[in-house]
């Protein structure tokens, strides 16, 4: 499983709409062509954390190439009135906005 988190401003007013802007997006085919297996959306003082869930290692690909599609191209415009960059001096795309990680541990099966 590959695993992305995207960190951005949120205004705190803001975490229903974009819950219900995201709970309606994930009853497309939209989580299935980018070959996500889980979302979930953090708020914390006045941050935005959606960690994404892919089934493998392409997700980031498969991301790629579903920004055309109208449902992908509509959310990001949504989204938009409620999400801002973290650091809109340095951000030029989503990938500015996914935090790298630096550690990692899981329990053995």
């Amino acid at each position: 499983m590959h695993s992305t988190l995207i960190v951005a401003r949120l205004d705190p007013s803001s975490v229903g709409d974009v819950g219900k802007l995201f709970a309606d997006f994930d009853r497309t085919d939209m989580p299935q062509r980018m070959g996500t297996v889980r979302r979930q959306l953090f708020s914390y003082q006045g941050l935005y954390f959606h960690l994404q869930d892919f089934e493998s290692d392409d997700g980031g690909e498969r991301i790629a190439a579903a920004r055309s599609h109208p449902l992908f191209v509509g959310i990001s415009e949504d989204l938009k009135q409620h999400i801002t960059a973290y650091d809109p001096a340095t951000w030029r795309s989503p990938a500015d906005a996914i935090a790298q990680r630096f550690y990692h541990w899981e329990q053995d099966s």
